[in-house]
């Protein structure tokens, strides 16, 4: 049998700068090679322009996308100055994410030709060669480094080498050539009875340091801790044997078996089997990269998440048992039964890595213990949505690797396939997808004592405009300055001077949160309301102990992604903080008795800010203080005209949004302070909306009933 050797991802440490860079060469060589032997399967150039699955590009697209992914990151990063082709550079740059069946790209493509792009990979792989030869390297390889940006060309072009197989797999046989570098497992047979073992649960603490020694996708960094129950896993893969009678007990057409998700896709495309099946009369075959076979029974099944998760339900309604997808955690309990990692081992114990075939092959052919596939052979579905982790960030040169799939969307497959090389192929490694797509991608399951998952909620961006200006308006990098956290800090030096107690605050036209949060240390109960609930579950869930994610614009389409962590905004106890949607023309008669009352840039947004004003003494305990912070500024969608506090004309005299407030107040309220505090809106990186907010204290008179 002839494999294609693989080298294993070079350390980012060493003793030898010199030495480092000569296996970075011999990494990129042997990246760049494997990739082109894939593509040298394809015997017309008719082919590449095909699209077997119609909800990704057609191979052309991949073939190119690689070597172009290295020249708009070296030219992003300043490492390179000028493109090679710009044509094949635009158009082979993005769009390799699988589309929804309902979210098809029709846009008509001006594909180079298969010589073009043969053409464009050599001078992009000169290029590269050229860099690693000249370029300064320092040890350990940092992140900002130009050989972390070969390596991450290097990682991506083995994702690609992956994606594109499977693609490929869906080509007509009369397309592809076979190879002896590319030889499929000749072992089939009966598949052995899967039985449900039982897995010791543990803490696990999920994450890649930032001190490991491989290349990290940003996913992998950070860290979690989860506790892992006690649970029973099978044995095995979930075979074809074992999925056939599934499908002969009328699984692909009983609707209680699949999820509203799942019933969706089957609407679309009507399957009966799964995608790399074929039946001809009674029998059934499998498609593989390079041939048919008869159904190898004893190999794992290839599936769908969404097919998976279907099979799961039925299976326990066969055995009357909670069977289910294992979470990532569960698997990393798993995954200890394995011994070491990629880059120790001598020989892989499993079939990963492309060293022993370039397909699938039967499930009890590598054991860890009592386990078998724990990893390779095909990757394992999980319930786990894709998150990041707390401390995650961004790499600048790939903001999009990870943040797009962090909603919800795409579920975690974990362990690696038989072509799952490099990164792939490493213990910490973090690749999602669509739960429809077909990867070469199969499943476990475990037995659970209840039917509630143990899930982490997927912490998504936010990416709504509105909610993100006001996520960056208290939240932003300047925030120890921003209005929010100033308004507080005007607050509470007000507190000793008149004497008020400090008992409870009520913060109407909260927002998100960080007026409350800066001022719950120095009152044992704050109401935080607002009327847009949108809004207000931001600050429930930094009260909570989650990290709050968002956008904001850079310029034009480019946006910065960033994380803020509750520890830092809850620095004190914040439990002292009451989150509620409310309206404050029409507030419920429980929000009264406070010692202190912010109105924060609510006047305007209310449809009768005179209303407000003439009830909120009912409020307040005598000697309380009324902080009004406002730029007065109405917009007539919102509130009518009638009801505006200024910036009108009253019998021909001008009267300002202070001239109203201050009216409307006199009877009850003594005015104390009067000042500007900036505000900033954010619009991009280098443009934003500076407001001066005029804010007044007033102090309930204490006659006032």
């Amino acid at each position: 049998m002839t494999t294609l050797s693989q080298l294993k991802p070079p350390l980012l440490t060493g003793t030898c700068s010199e030495e480092k860079r000569a296996q970075l060469k011999q990494y990129f060589i042997n990246t760049w090679q494997t990739y082109e032997s894939l593509f040298n399967l394809i015997n017309n150039d008719q082919a590449y322009f095909l699209r077997p699955e119609p909800l990704r590009h057609p191979l052309i697209f991949y073939f190119g996308h690689t070597a172009t992914f290295y020249i708009n990151k070296l030219i992003l990063g300043k490492f390179t100055p000028k493109r090679i082709n710009q044509a094949i550079e635009a158009i082979c740059a993005v769009g390799v994410d699988e589309m929804s069946w309902d979210d098809l790209d029709s846009r008509h493509y001006d594909w180079p030709s298969v010589e073009q792009v043969r053409a464009y990979r050599q001078q992009v792989f000169a290029l590269v060669i050229e860099l690693i030869e000249q370029m300064p390297l320092t040890l350990p390889i940092q992140q900002d480094s130009l050989a972390w940006v070969i390596l991450m060309g290097c990682e991506h072009e083995r994702i690609h080498l992956e994606t594109s197989s499977v693609i490929m797999r869906m080509l007509p046989l009369q397309h592809l050539t076979a190879s002896p570098e590319w030889p499929a497992c000749q072992t089939s047979g009966e598949a052995p009875a899967n039985a449900l073992i039982t897995l010791a649960g543990k803490n696990i603490t999920l994450g890649k340091s930032s001190s490991d020694h491989t290349y990290g996708w940003d996913n992998e960094y950070g860290q979690l801790s989860v506790d892992v129950d006690d649970l029973n896993v099978s044995q095995y893969l979930v075979s074809n044997q074992e999925y056939l009678a599934f499908i002969q007990l009328g699984g692909y057409q009983n609707p209680d078996y699949w999820s509203e998700e799942g019933k969706q896709w089957l609407a679309y495309k009507k399957p009966e089997m799964p995608r790399f099946w074929l039946k001809r009369g009674e029998h059934y075959f499998q498609r593989n990269l390079l041939n048919e076979i008869p159904l190898p029974l004893n190999w794992p099944v290839e599936v769908n998440c969404l097919e998976a998760k279907a099979f799961c339900l039925w299976k326990g309604e066969q055995e009357q048992k909670y069977i289910r997808l294992p979470t990532e955690a569960e698997w990393y309990c798993l995954r200890e039964k394995v011994t070491g990692d990629l880059v120790q081992w001598q020989e892989a114990p499993a079939n990963i890595n492309l060293e022993y075939y370039a397909s699938s092959c039967p499930v009890d052919r590598f054991s860890s213990q009592d386990f078998f596939d724990v990893c390779g052979n095909v990757w394992q579905w999980t319930e786990s949505a894709i998150d990041a982790f707390d401390g995650f960030n961004v790499h600048p040169l790939y903001d999009d690797f990870s943040t797009p799939t962090f909603d919800g969307k795409h579920n975690l497959i974990k362990g690696g396939s038989w072509i799952s090389t490099g990164n792939e192929a490493l213990k910490s490694s973090r690749y999602a997808f669509r739960r429809h797509f077909f990867q070469h991608a199969g499943f476990r399951y475990v037995e659970s004592e209840h039917p509630e998952v143990p899930l982490t909620p997927v912490n998504r961006y936010e990416t709504d405009f509105d909610v993100c200006q006001q996520l960056i308006l208290h939240y932003g990098e300047n925030s120890s300055v921003n209005f929010p956290t100033q308004l507080a800090h005007f607050i509470i030096p007000l507190l000793s001077e008149y004497k008020v107690a400090q008992q409870k605050l009520l913060n109407l036209g909260c927002s998100v949160g960080a007026t409350a949060f800066a001022l719950s240390p120095s009152f044992n109960a704050i109401d935080a309301v607002d009327f847009s609930a949108r809004f207000i579950q931001f600050g429930v869930k930094l009260q909570g102990g989650e990290s709050l994610r968002y956008q904001s614009v850079v310029e034009g389409d480019i946006v910065a992604f960033n994380e803020v962590n509750a520890s830092e905004v809850c620095q004190h106890n914040a439990e002292n903080i009451q989150f509620s949607q409310g309206d404050a023309v029409n507030l419920k008669p429980i929000f009264k008795g406070y010692d202190v009352i912010v109105l924060q840039q609510v006047l305007e947004q209310c449809y009768d800010p005179k209303q407000v004003l003439r009830t909120i003494h009912t409020r307040l305990n005598r000697g309380g203080l009324l902080v009004v912070a406002s730029d007065y500024t109405f917009d007539a969608q919102i509130t009518k005209r009638e009801n505006w506090l200024g910036g009108i004309k009253v019998n021909g005299e001008n009267v300002t949004g202070f001239d109203g407030l201050s009216l409307l107040l006199a009877e009850h309220f003594s005015l104390l302070k009067q000042t500007q505090l900036p505000l900033d809106i954010h619009i991009n990186q280098r443009q934003s909306l500076r407001k001066s907010i005029d804010v007044t204290v007033w102090q309930l008179n204490n006659a006032t009933e």
